[in-house]
C-alpha cells in the first residue's frame, strides 16, 4: 500500500497558519478606532449645537412677539372713549378671569387719560372669594385715586364671586333675564364610607396632628371638624355680606332670603336693589358715559403667548423623554 502523506507535506500544512499581527498593525488599528470615536463625538456635538442655535432663534422670536403684543395692547388711547374690562368665566387664580389679569386691565383703563369711564362686562358664575376680594379692593383704590366712574354691565350671569366684584361698581346694569345674586359660600365634597363598607375596603391614613386628615371623605364626619369648617364658611359669608352692603348702600332692600344663596332675574334684582337699571354695554357707553367709542383693555392670552407656552411644554417634554430614554448625555 502506498502512503500519500509524507513528512514534507505535514510541514507545509503547518506553515500556512496565520501569524499574529505585528505591533505596527495593532497601533494603526487602535488609531483608526480612536479617530472614529472622536469623529462621532464631534458630529454629535455639532448636531446639538445646531439644535440649540435654532432653539435660541425660535425662543428669541417668540419673546420679541410677546413683548410687541404687550406693548400694543397697553398703548394709551388719548381720544375720549369708554374703557372696557371683560370678566368672563370662573374667577380663579389660574384662570383668565384671575385677580392679577383683571386688576392689571383695570389699572391700564383707569390710568388712560382718554378713558372717561370704565365698564366691566361680566358673565361669570363666580369662583374664588379671595380673587374677588382682591379685585374689589383694587376697584376701591383706583376709583379714589383717579376719581373716575366704574360701571358693571351683566350679560347672562353675575353670581357669587362675580357679584362680589360687581358690588364695587358705581352702578350695575343688567338684562331683564340676567341671573344675579347667589350671595353665599360653599364647600363641597363626597363621603365614601358606605361604599367602602360594601366593598370591604379599609381606609389606612396616618397623620401627625389630629386634624391633618380634615374632613377626610373616606372616614365618618368628625363633628368638631364640621363645626370648624362651618365657622370658616360663616366668616367668609359675613365678609361677602359686608362688601355688598358697602357697595350698594341705601339702594339695597334687604330681605330674609337676600344673603341665603338665592339668585334672581335682572328685573327682580332691580326691585331688590341688588342692581340699578336695564342696559347693555353699548347703551352705557353711549348714554351714560357719553363716549360711544369702546376700547378693550382686557388681559387675554395672545396667540404668541400660547405659542411660547406650548413651545416650553413641548421642550420640557422632549428633554424628559430624552433623559428617560438615555439618549441625552453630557460629554
Amino acid at each position: 500500500m502506498t502512503d500519500l502523506t509524507t513528512p514534507n507535506d505535514t510541514t507545509a500544512t503547518s506553515s500556512t497558519t496565520a501569524a499574529p499581527a505585528s505591533g505596527w498593525e495593532r497601533e494603526a488599528l487602535r488609531d483608526m478606532l480612536q479617530e472614529h470615536v472622536r469623529a462621532g463625538r464631534s458630529a454629535r456635538r455639532w448636531s446639538w449645537f445646531k439644535r440649540g442655535l435654532w432653539l435660541l432663534v425660535i425662543v428669541g422670536f417668540a419673546v420679541w412677539w410677546v413683548m410687541q403684543s404687550s406693548k400694543s395692547s397697553a398703548m394709551p388711547t388719548r381720544s375720549a372713549h369708554t374703557a372696557l374690562v371683560v370678566v368672563e368665566g370662573v374667577i380663579a387664580s389660574d384662570a383668565e378671569a384671575s385677580a392679577q389679569n383683571i386688576n392689571r386691565a383695570l389699572q391700564n383703563a383707569f390710568e388712560d387719560k382718554g378713558a372717561k369711564a370704565v365698564v366691566m362686562l361680566i358673565n361669570s358664575p363666580g369662583g374664588s372669594p379671595v380673587q374677588a376680594g382682591m379685585v374689589f379692593d383694587e376697584i376701591r383704590r383706583l376709583k379714589a385715586l383717579h376719581n373716575k366712574p366704574l360701571y358693571a354691565v351683566v350679560e347672562e350671569t353675575c353670581a357669587s364671586a362675580a357679584y362680589y366684584i360687581a358690588a364695587g361698581a358705581d352702578d350695575i346694569f343688567v338684562d331683564k333675564a340676567s341671573v344675579v345674586g347667589s350671595i353665599g359660600v360653599l364647600m363641597d365634597g363626597f363621603g365614601f364610607t358606605g361604599l367602602m363598607d360594601k366593598l370591604g375596603v379599609e381606609r389606612r391614613l396616618h397623620t401627625a396632628g389630629v386634624n391633618k386628615g380634615f374632613l377626610d371623605p373616606f372616614a365618618p364626619e368628625n363633628p368638631q371638624q364640621v363645626a370648624h369648617a362651618q365657622a370658616i364658611l360663616d366668616d367668609i359669608h359675613q365678609q361677602f355680606i359686608a362688601v355688598v352692603r358697602e357697595g350698594r348702600g341705601m339702594r339695597l332692600k334687604e330681605t330674609p332670603d337676600m344673603f341665603s344663596g338665592l339668585f334672581w332675574t335682572g328685573e327682580q334684582a332691580i326691585v331688590l336693589g341688588l342692581v340699578d337699571k336695564l342696559g347693555s354695554l353699548e347703551m352705557v357707553a353711549r348714554d351714560v358715559v357719553v363716549a360711544p367709542d369702546i376700547v378693550d383693555y382686557t388681559e387675554r392670552e395672545t396667540l404668541s403667548q400660547r405659542v411660547v407656552k406650548q413651545l416650553g411644554a413641548a421642550m420640557g417634554e422632549g428633554v424628559v423623554k430624552a433623559l428617560q430614554s438615555g439618549s441625552l448625555k453630557l460629554q
